[in-house]
């Protein structure tokens, strides 16, 4: 066995782990070792069978560290608290004392690492795609618009978590540079336009199936998905004119289902993964003090009356649950059960993304979005003053509980200068809005 030294082919680990996760039936040819799938055999003329056996294990990568990076990033932002038995989830990520954050621990590591992860799933099979005779020229297209639209997906998670990204991978021996935000949402752009231009060529279906994208299924419903992600990436970038076009080729609709989009699945099949989000609801008998997400008091001091979202999300525990100093009365809902799907992006953000796009141009369907969010929450509409300032805040205040523990307070703070405007729950405790990049990821 090779020990690897040089910090450069950090990525190495990344390829082969859960590239094939649930396709243990998957039978490959000219392996090198016969009790472990070869990668050689996937990048060297591929079958359909074992390129859609690789798209299987692409899906569940993008599952990787979901819990932690929603939980440290929620617990940063005054969302929530996770009380569990390691104490960094309430000292470091909250800067008790002054602590600050590590780059070697699991806040540090885990969301960085799943993503890419996935993104070393996604070129593995856009390069096995290129070098296999088993797929017409229309299939090929659907496997790379697919894995390069997975690709954007991810960088623009990590991105929202660390403030920068590492967009060249492709050689672990020659790691490209880790990019500032503005650099490397850039390239998240032309990604998405990559991904686009091959679903366009990829033909009426797809040569494989796909278990979250229900509705998403074919190149032209992925496109979609592409659009909706390609309008998220260009709001981000400042290009709020982009994002509307974005917004009419995606699976965004104003009037719409506001739950609609793909999801990520999990199930307790055995090697199949669960919710990571997941805590089973507490009663007097079973208080689950030990392991439970506590919602921050202040989600549900602030909450407007009448907000639906609020008894959907979090229910109020048999007693109040206090760790390290720190309290909570409520505790999370927000999914049903440990086999509950987590959304990627529904047609509710998007709603919120044509909101905030059109805030500074066209205040009217500003408000129109945002109507259309407190409505399904079950709010009167927006009365409030329409400038761009309020709207800002309104807009925000939208996002805020619509997209609860779903890793985007902290993102929409820090790109606002709004991180003064958190509660210090303890004195000595400091504000973080970003995840360290961790330490063997430094060059």
């Amino acid at each position: 066995m090779k020990i690897f030294k040089n910090k450069k082919i950090r990525l190495n680990h990344l390829l082969i782990a859960l590239l094939l996760v649930g396709v243990t039936s998957c039978t490959f040819e000219e392996q090198a070792d016969p009790n472990r799938p070869s990668i050689e055999g996937v990048l060297t003329d591929a079958s359909i069978n074992q390129l859609n056996n690789l798209v299987v294990g692409l899906e569940a990568a993008m599952r990787n560290s979901l819990g932690i990076q929603t939980t440290a990033s929620g617990t940063m932002a005054r969302e929530l608290y996770l009380f569990d038995a390691d104490p960094r989830n309430t000292a470091n990520i909250l800067g008790k004392n002054g602590s600050s954050l590590e780059n070697g621990d699991f806040y540090s590591t885990a969301a960085w690492g799943g993503r890419y992860r996935a993104i070393k799933n996604a070129n593995t099979l856009i390069a096995s795609v290129n070098n296999t005779s088993s797929v017409t020229a229309q299939q090929a297209a659907g496997y790379k618009g697919f894995a390069e639209t997975v690709i954007a997906f991810e960088l623009i998670e990590v991105l929202k978590s660390y403030g920068k990204a590492r967009i060249d991978v492709l050689d672990p021996d020659n790691l490209g540079p880790v990019l500032d935000f503005n650099a490397a949402l850039a390239q998240v752009r032309t990604i998405l336009d990559s991904g686009l231009n091959n679903l366009n060529s990829a033909g009426s279906t797809f040569a494989f199936p796909l278990a979250g994208f229900g509705g998403f299924d074919t190149p032209g419903t992925f496109a979609q998905f592409n659009r909706g992600n390609a309008a998220v990436a260009a709001l981000y970038d400042g290009d709020k004119g982009a994002a509307l076009t974005a917004l009419t080729a995606s699976h965004f609709d104003l009037t719409g289902d506001i739950t609609v989009g793909p999801k990520h699945v999990f199930s307790q099949n055995s090697g199949d993964a669960t919710n990571g989000v997941f805590k089973g609801p507490s009663t007097v008998a079973n208080p689950n003090n030990g392991d439970q997400i506590i919602v921050h008091n202040s989600w549900i001091a602030d909450a407007e009356a009448g907000d639906a979202r609020v008894a959907a999300k979090a229910a109020v525990r048999p007693d109040p649950s206090v760790q390290d100093l720190l309290t909570g009365t409520h505790e999370t809902r927000l999914y049903a059960s440990n086999v509950s799907p987590i959304d990627m992006l529904r047609n509710e953000e998007l709603i919120l993304v044509y909101a905030e796009a059109n805030i500074g141009t066209n205040a009217a369907q500003a408000v129109a979005g945002i109507d259309k969010i407190r409505t399904e929450a079950g709010l009167p509409a927006y009365s409030g003053a329409t400038t761009d300032a309020d709207l800002v805040t309104e807009m925000l205040n939208q996002r805020r509980y619509s997209l609860w523990s779903e890793n985007h307070r902290m993102f929409d703070l820090r790109r606002y200068n709004l991180n003064s405007t958190l509660p210090i729950d303890r004195a000595g405790d400091l504000i973080y809005d970003v995840f360290p990049i961790p330490f063997s990821e430094n060059n």
